[in-house]
């Protein structure tokens, strides 16, 4: 794999992915060492001439008003101990490089004036395989500073850091992976931790997470609609053409190409229930809202969101609130509403398979009746993971104190926001399952069905991890292993 080359610009959510998961390294572009170098002369101009730079010559938050002065080293290396005031379990390993990564690609435009032999240093631990222990909770979204102390500390030796699978203090982590701890000069520490680094980065793997669950969800719709017979002139284009919204259009593509045959069964029934009817304006939504999303995160990541921030060709430093990520925090709250609603009707739609029979499918897809239990067993353990997941779909980012005497008087949730989302993911993942076990036993119950080249490979991979039902068995231990591979990236259909 050819390493990431920090340009700048054109960092994609794809690309986090591929560094804070997988083997890929990244590198610096000439052209970004010389833009950290004339940031830093302008900043370090600007401090010469006397002007009050934020966190350079003046404290931070409520003390704005002290002046620093004597070591800026000192001060610097003062506020990242004094900052580092998270708490609970330590962030996943995958989020932790996906930070580094997401502050590297940041800083690389150049708004930092961050010493560049800092910047290095924090590309070089990435490689490296160094991360920082960062504990999970601390930020409220104005910037994520609480929670980036972790790195800046241990880049400077402090704190602990996780390295070849062991934890210890990060100076011996350093040492082991031949890196020396950095030296700040004025600003570096508040360069390295005022930025929503941990909200662009946590929010770029759950986008790559939902892409891949939206894909197998496409695959589920598709299976039900093969396994209870339905009525697929709801695909036609025309239909869709004449109310554009949402990106329906590319969501009813998606099905009808899951779909397509030479010759299409007749269907069941003149019109389905809502949750297969409405299924491409349910997609479509979706496919919406991950768009705006992406946008957002991709904007963060490409972005000088620092304050104060540097203007390299202007020669100034001005002070911003471009840290605060309000439309970040939108974005993921309106993308786990439209994950919530797919959820819902890949939830109805489980619940119409195995249901008391609808369009000739056996009572319960139980192939034996009588008093066998079949799949309806499993509607409560749906009715329960659709319920985590409404739960955790309802908003936070207006939830917030003013802080700071003050100062710090609004607050967006954006790592709540986005955590909350990754965590509906993972439980709308377990729906997809369930409705891909139910749509696969439909179709095995239908006499002379000929399914699609694409359904056929569909319900060849649910075949090849689950078995059909004939007779009452722990179909937990079934879904859990169908949902281990949805959610592995082995699934292949």
């Amino acid at each position: 794999m050819s390493a990431l080359v920090l340009t700048g610009d054109g960092v994609s959510v794809e690309d986090v992915a591929a560094v804070a998961r997988g083997s890929r390294k990244v590198e610096i572009a000439p052209a970004v060492m010389q833009r950290l170098d004339k940031a830093r002369k302008v900043l370090d101009g600007a401090a010469a001439s006397g002007q009050q730079i934020y966190g350079l010559n003046t404290g931070l938050g409520a003390n704005l008003g002290t002046s620093v002065s004597g070591d800026a080293s000192a001060f610097q290396r003062q506020l990242l101990e004094g900052r580092s005031g998270a708490v609970s379990d330590p962030l996943p390993q995958e989020i932790v490089r996906a930070t580094m990564l997401a502050r590297a690609a940041m800083l690389s435009v150049g708004g930092s004036g961050i010493s560049p032999h800092v910047f290095v240093a924090l590309v070089d631990t990435l490689n490296a395989g160094v991360h920082p222990v960062m504990p999970s909770l601390g930020s409220i979204g104005a910037g994520d500073l609480v929670l980036m102390a972790a790195l800046g500390r241990m880049l400077i030796g402090d704190g602990e850091a996780d390295y070849q699978g062991r934890r210890m203090p990060a100076a011996k982590a350093l040492a082991m992976a031949r890196l020396a701890p950095v030296s700040l000069a004025p600003k570096d520490g508040v360069s390295l931790i005022n930025a929503s680094a941990v909200s662009a980065g946590s929010g770029a793997l759950a986008l790559v997470d939902a892409l891949s669950a939206f894909a197998q969800q496409q695959q589920a719709g598709a299976l039900t609609m093969e396994g209870i017979g339905a009525n697929r002139t709801i695909l036609d284009p025309r239909l869709h053409l004449a109310r554009p919204a949402a990106c329906q259009q590319l969501a009813a593509k998606g099905l009808r190409d899951l779909l397509a045959r030479d010759e299409a069964p007749a269907p069941t029934s003149l019109q389905d229930p809502l949750s297969i009817r409405c299924m491409p304006s349910i997609h479509g939504a979706l496919i919406q809202a991950i768009d705006q999303a992406r946008l957002a995160v991709e904007i963060e990541l490409t972005a000088a969101a620092d304050n104060p921030l540097v203007l390299g060709d202007d020669e100034l430093v001005l002070s911003t609130g471009n840290f605060h990520t309000a439309s970040l925090a939108l974005a993921f709250e309106t993308l786990g509403l439209a994950i919530a609603q797919s959820a819902a009707a890949c939830a109805a739609r489980f619940i119409q398979l195995t249901g008391p029979g609808r369009n000739g499918l056996p009572r319960y897809l139980s192939p034996l009746g009588g008093t066998s239990a079949g799949f309806v067993p499993l509607q409560k353990t749906v009715t329960a993971i659709l319920a985590a997941i409404r739960h955790k779909a309802n908003p936070v980012m207006l939830d917030f104190l003013p802080v700071s005497e003050g100062v710090e008087d609004h607050a967006t949730q954006t790592p709540l926001a986005i955590s909350k989302c990754a965590d509906m993911i993972v439980l709308w993942r377990r729906l997809i399952a369930f409705e891909l076990m139910a749509a696969a036993q439909a179709i095995d119950l239908r006499d002379g069905l000929t399914l699609a080249p694409a359904t056929a490979a569909i319900h060849a991979a649910v075949r090849a991890l689950v078995p059909p039902l004939k007779g009452d068995r722990p179909l937990g231990t079934d879904a859990e292993a169908l949902y281990a591979t949805l959610a592995s990236g082995a699934w292949q259909a």
